[in-house]
């Protein structure tokens, strides 16, 4: 154990118990006075703890005289004659009512954010005019998907019919060859008959002309008709393909349209706009009674202060805060309890660090009377120690 162990001893190497622990005990009898070096460090303690215990009893008694005002007002406050209490208890209905009003708003669920609710007041002017146009930008959007796939549903249609013709035409030629041949077959035919075997082919010269001619008759009709058909239907692709390019430039210019609305409003649709807007409008109009609650706050806070330093209330201020207690007996019962116990352990904690700094001055004076001859020496030290 060290020098500076030996000098204060703490009961609980006795006892062992937390109880005892703020007990100081002065081992002088351990100290050789005649030693400089130990009577200067023993001295020094006890100054020391004069010093801590002061210091704490002045920070204590600051606690100690507010806490003692407080009770004052509290009397003060309670013996104030009906009418002014009255006038008194008016003021405070208001500010309780006010806070209540705050409080609700403050503990509102959903509310808007402050990043939505300034985007949106930054172009208040103009949001309901950039909703419509954003709507009617998004509808004429609907409208051009739906134009540009019914487009493209004809086109195909067509470019579909038109492969069926270009493969109508391919087999129409096909089947004349195939006639043709058939033809030139039956008449080599017939002429070996009539000229290889004398018979009489005049009938089946006819009848193969015939035929023959009325199938060409048929096809080149046909084949005619599709080209036709082919002609018109080929047109009607072109017009479709010049119809949608022009529809597909109305489209880039609506969707370039709709994209800087969305960023010019902060929004991806109008929908969401309009929701904004709303939540706006309502959060708008929360904040202004908002804002008067407060406005109105300060003003009966002021007339509450007023009103208070009227009368011999040491901190009229700190009643805004506790109207409930102005107007509940109950609530100001349990706060006169409240300070009352503070005010108890003050007064212990001021007792106990009183009793240390008269404690350690008695064993400075005590030293100083056993030890005459350095009790110069001793009251110089006390003289010249800053506590």
């Amino acid at each position: 154990m060290g020098f500076f162990g030996r000098l204060f001893k703490r009961k609980q190497r006795e006892t062992g118990h937390e109880d005892d622990w703020e007990q100081i005990v002065y081992a002088r009898d351990e100290v050789d006075f005649s030693n400089a070096e130990q009577r200067n460090i023993y001295i020094t303690n006890c100054l020391e703890q004069i010093a801590e215990a002061t210091k704490e009893m002045n920070l204590l008694s600051g606690e100690y005289s507010l806490v003692t005002s407080y009770l004052t007002d509290i009397e003060e406050i309670e013996a104030l004659p009906e009418d002014e209490r009255e006038d008194l208890d008016g003021i405070a209905r208001r500010l309780q009512a006010l806070e209540t009003e705050r409080e609700k708003y403050r503990e509102k669920k959903n509310r808007m954010n402050d990043a939505d609710y300034y985007s949106i007041r930054k172009q208040e002017d103009e949001v309901e005019q950039g909703i419509q146009k954003i709507k009617r930008e998004e509808q004429y959007n609907t409208l051009i998907k739906q134009d540009l796939k019914r487009l493209d549903r004809e086109r195909h249609a067509y470019t579909y019919r038109r492969d069926e013709l270009d493969t109508m035409q391919l087999n129409l030629r096909g089947m004349a060859l195939i006639f043709l041949a058939a033809l030139f077959l039956c008449l080599i035919m017939l002429a070996i008959l009539q000229f290889g075997f004398g018979m009489n082919t005049y009938v089946g010269y006819i009848v193969t002309i015939l035929a023959g001619a009325i199938a060409v008759t048929v096809l080149c009709v046909k084949y005619t008709d599709a080209n036709k058909e082919r002609v018109r239907v080929e047109n009607t692709v072109n017009k479709l393909i010049q119809l949608q390019n022009k529809v597909k430039i109305r489209y880039v210019n609506n969707v370039n349209l709709l994209e800087y609305l969305y960023m010019k409003y902060n929004t991806d649709s109008g929908e969401r706009l309009e929701k904004l807007w709303t939540a706006y409008q309502q959060e708008k109009e929360e904040r202004k009674q908002f804002a008067e609650a407060e406005a109105k706050t300060e003003y009966y806070s002021r007339q509450l202060v007023d009103k208070l330093s009227n009368y011999r209330v040491a901190v009229p201020s700190r009643w805004i805060q506790q109207t409930r207690a102005l107007l509940d007996k109950r609530e100001m019962v349990e706060i006169r309890h409240d300070l009352i116990l503070r005010r108890q352990a003050l007064r212990k904690q001021m007792d106990y660090n009183k009793n240390v700094a008269d404690t350690a001055q008695n064993e400075i004076m005590e030293v100083a009377a056993q030890y005459p001859a350095y009790a110069k020496e001793i009251m110089s030290m006390v003289d010249g120690y800053q506590i």
